[in-house]
């Protein structure tokens, strides 16, 4: 279903046209913010020559059903990082402002409040299923697999069809920054090392308004220190040479993904250190990364170490954690690993 008669649509079909003639790799992503609009947009508008349908809103109401769909390929992203896991969504959670995904393969943490669109998409031969903010940037896709029940695949879009639809309208997202302390208060601290749970981390930024970055500066070397930006990339290959498994966490304001497990396939291709496993890609942009951290929080099964990866604004890249489930220690190879990043040694 194409808007070929909106009046938007052909002019952003030329355009799309002339950009991807000067960039052929380019994504609809980049060109989307190449042109001043949203990928929503060009989506709506065809562009390229694929074909989409607008789904019904809410968008949670479609979310709920992609476990009938067998395996599938989940994607989000950031504009630094890829994360793209095969599975299938099991144990799905969606209320009106936050969800949750447990399976074994797909583990999602949901949140809502932006989410406006929902649109299936078919492009170069691949159907995706693709969940939109309501400015028109992509939190969410999913794409169809050889593994994929495409009858169901069918069945859900059909059902979920916008009878009239509509050309999109986005808006901007307003973003409440709040009037955050310059330095973080030495009760922070106290309050840090009083943690059980690496999940009180944001409520304890939250109270005393602090912005991440400047916690970790101010909290203590043994709590938080600064590592080359290097560090990232160095730990992927150690954890590939070790058969260390870990967890890879990357996310966007609507949507976290979450890998867990080892990996060995590992490739660099310009800015991009990629991971490119059967089950999992990750494709992470090591030349946006202005700062990393090794964090380390205690909880009421032993401290926990993470690597964290900052642009230079401040925005989250990617976090990795050693792969553990609640009630279980820390694995004592990753640990050991992050502890070898410190040149000053870590509470314990």
């Amino acid at each position: 279903m194409l808007f070929k008669d909106h009046e938007a649509a052909g002019l952003l079909r030329s355009r799309y046209q002339a950009a991807v003639a000067q960039e052929p790799k380019a994504r609809i992503r980049n060109i989307a913010v190449q042109l001043g609009v949203s990928e929503l947009e060009l989506v709506a508008a065809g562009a390229g020559g694929l074909e989409a349908t607008a789904l019904r809103t809410p968008p949670q109401d479609v979310f709920r059903e992609l476990g009938s769909l067998g395996r599938v390929m989940a994607l989000t992203r950031n504009d630094w990082c890829v994360h793209e896991r095969h599975g299938q969504y099991q144990d799905i959670r969606a209320g009106k402002t936050m969800g949750i995904v447990l399976g074994p393969d797909i583990d999602l943490r949901m949140f809502f409040s932006d989410w406006a669109h929902a649109w299936a998409v078919r492009a170069d031969g691949r159907k995706s299923l693709q969940f939109f903010d309501r400015a028109g940037m992509a939190v969410h896709k999913v794409y169809c697999t050889p593994e994929t029940d495409e009858a169901a695949w069918d069945a859900l879009v059909q059902r979920f069809t916008e009878d009239r639809p509509a050309w999109p309208v986005t808006e901007p997202l307003s973003r409440a920054e709040g009037d955050s302390v310059d330095a973080a208060p030495p009760a922070l601290r106290d309050e840090w090392l009083a943690m059980q749970d690496t999940h009180e981390f944001s409520g304890l930024l939250k109270r005393y308004r602090v912005a991440r970055l400047t916690a970790l500066r101010d909290v203590g070397a043994d709590l938080a220190q600064q590592v080359p930006v290097e560090t990232a990339e160095r730990m992927l290959n150690d954890v590939a040479a070790g058969d260390i498994p870990f967890m890879c966490f990357v996310g966007n304001h609507g949507m976290i993904q979450i890998h867990s497990g080892p990996v060995k396939a590992l490739r660099r291709t310009g800015p991009w250190f990629n991971i490119l496993e059967p089950h999992f890609n990750l494709h992470l942009n090591t030349q946006a990364i202005a700062g990393a951290w090794v964090v380390n929080k205690p909880t009421v099964d032993g401290w926990v170490t993470s690597l964290e990866c900052f642009t230079s604004d401040g925005e989250m890249i990617v976090q990795f954690f050693g792969a553990r489930k609640p009630g279980q220690p820390e694995l004592p190879q990753w640990r050991g690993l992050l502890e070898s990043y410190c040149p000053i040694p870590l509470a314990a």
